[in-house]
């Protein structure tokens, strides 16, 4: 479908002048954009977690907030000096996936995005990671608005006078409207309590576009967190759009690399053969989206082009925010810096491959659970591929870079469960391979097939399980079973409700960072692999 879109954009360009010649009444508005930075303060290798001194001295490393800093002022400052309108968005996914937010919660994270000078925030899915109470926190301490449209926020007294529906900015005398829309899966992704209600993000953003246009707003971008899929839709769906930034699939979005995962923008196509740009910039502050959009004197898009800019060591690190990020590092440098065992080769934890098949980091994570309560009788395993957040690279491993794989803080969590609730469960982790779910099922003590192509419901076949003894067996619908998975899951995170209501459970097991470290540390080196335990069928 992209490439179709993309063919139709370039005819309907060069078909109608949807290019970059400029008349004199046009208004062209320049969008520097990021979103799912997760935490990433510090600048990162090329695994996605946090980069050593000594790959930084040789220039392996990539992003962190000193970069994001220095690309964006550099942008932003160009531009207007050539009388340009600029403006700064961030599509959500600030919070987790590093210790600075296990140990700021929040404060690191809106202090350096004030430096930054963002104009606008959405709010993301692990915005709510730690409920309503530290989104409210952090709204606090920024200066920019935070906005989610398509919640009901009226029954939460923390969050609706302060996570706005939509906003509207003046740049060069013009009017941009921003709306924005989240997940309605966050009921199950995060933790946003019984008084945030999710309304459907197509009604609720065509609702925002049209008050917007009642009062005269005629350019509009929608400031998402629902992913590219949900983007296209939304793009093709709501009509009044000019524009969506979007964040939460992770998504790259290029209009020169080969590796990208889609061009940049890409387009969606409205009934009446209106286009709509969409784009997105990876995550985890790697890259920097610059969108320029260029409309007529009516308020029609005209043009729309730019690109992701890598934030590779080329890019000098302002020292300023540098230092800053030093200061805040050092009292978890300690922690982080325990070396704890070592691994051979390199431990696959990346979403591309974790949320879609067996990978050598669910694989260590899941027998690692396994392992530690094996003696109470435990056989069973699940561990969801949106909790493993990096990869592990060879060599000496570091307590810091397990806590970035599992940067939670779930705790251990065994119950009893049956036969039938397994097989739901494994189904539930396959239904959204599509969207690159979290949910997805790495496993330990059972062994399953799926097939990608089959209707969510009913994609799981030939489930095993353990026998405690080494061998394997058909799965036994009507048997009751011992099973380990995290805290999230056992109550009902990432679709699992199955177990949320199951006998004996017991939530407060070890930090599961702990388990993984005592299991790697227990091993001396640690040799990773994929031995078959999950096969896909496309």
């Amino acid at each position: 479908m992209i490439s179709r879109l993309m063919a139709t954009a370039t005819t309907l360009a060069l078909a109608t002048g949807f290019s970059a010649g400029v008349a004199q009444a046009d208004y062209t508005l320049h969008v520097l954009h990021i979103n799912d930075l997760h935490s990433r303060i510090e600048s990162i290798n090329k695994y996605d977690s946090t980069c050593s001194g000594e790959d930084e001295t040789e220039g392996k490393c990539f992003g962190g907030v000193a970069r994001v800093y220095t690309k964006i002022n550099e942008l932003r400052d160009e531009l207007k000096a050539a009388g340009e309108n600029v403006i700064v968005l961030d599509a959500g996914d600030q919070f987790q996936g590093s210790l600075m937010y296990t140990t700021y919660k929040g404060a690191a994270e809106a202090e350096f995005m004030e430096a930054i000078g963002f104009d606008v925030m959405a709010v993301g899915n692990h915005e709510f990671d730690d409920g309503p109470e530290k989104l409210a926190e952090f709204v606090d301490m920024v200066s920019f608005p935070v906005i989610s449209g398509n919640l009901d926020l009226s029954a939460s007294d923390l969050l609706k006078d302060k996570v706005g529906n939509h906003v509207v900015l003046e740049v060069g005398g013009e009017k941009i409207g921003i709306i924005s829309a989240l997940a309605t899966d966050t009921v199950d992704t995060s933790s946003p309590g019984d008084t945030v209600v999710f309304q459907d993000e197509i009604d609720s953003l065509s609702a925002d576009v049209a008050a917007l246009t009642a009062e005269g707003v005629d350019k509009i971008i929608a400031l998402n967190h629902v992913g590219l899929r949900k983007d296209l839709e939304i793009a093709a769906a709501v009509s009044g759009l000019d524009a969506v930034v979007g964040g939460h699939s992770h998504t790259y979005l290029s209009a020169s690399n080969p590796k990208r995962a889609g061009a940049y923008p890409t387009y969606a196509s409205q009934e009446d053969g209106t286009l709509v740009p969409v784009v997105q910039a990876y995550a985890y502050s790697k890259y920097v989206g610059h969108l320029e959009l260029t409309f007529d004197d009516d308020g029609n898009l005209k043009y729309a082009g730019g690109d992701t800019i890598v934030l590779d060591s080329s890019v000098e690190p302002n020292a300023e925010i540098l230092a800053r990020v030093a200061e805040l590092a050092g009292p978890i440098e300690e922690l982080k810096a325990t070396v704890i065992g070592e691994t051979s080769a390199t431990i696959e934890g990346s979403r591309d491959v974790c949320r879609q098949m067996e990978c050598a980091m669910g694989n260590l994570v899941a027998d690692a659970m396994l392992d530690r309560v094996a003696d109470q009788g435990v056989t069973v395993a699940i561990q969801n591929g949106g909790g493993l957040r990096a990869t592990i690279d060879a060599g000496e491993m570091t307590m810091g870079e397990v806590l970035t794989v599992l940067p939670f803080q779930n705790t251990l969590a065994t119950f009893e469960t049956t036969g039938a609730n397994l097989v739901a469960a494994l189904e539930n982790g396959v239904s959204r391979l599509e969207d690159g779910a979290g949910r997805f099922p790495q496993v330990a003590g059972i062994t399953y097939t799926f097939s990608a192509s089959a209707e969510p419901g009913s994609r799981v076949s030939d489930v095993m399980v353990s026998d405690g003894a080494g061998g394997f067996g058909p799965i036994d619908l009507e048997a009751t079973y011992l099973a380990v998975t995290n805290n999230y899951m056992r109550n009902g995170g990432d679709g699992y409700r199955m177990f949320r209501d199951a006998p004996n459970a017991y939530d407060f097991g070890p930090g599961l960072e702990q388990v993984v470290a005592d299991y790697v540390a227990a091993a001396g080196t640690y040799m990773p692999y994929t031995d078959g335990r999950i096969t896909r069928v496309d």
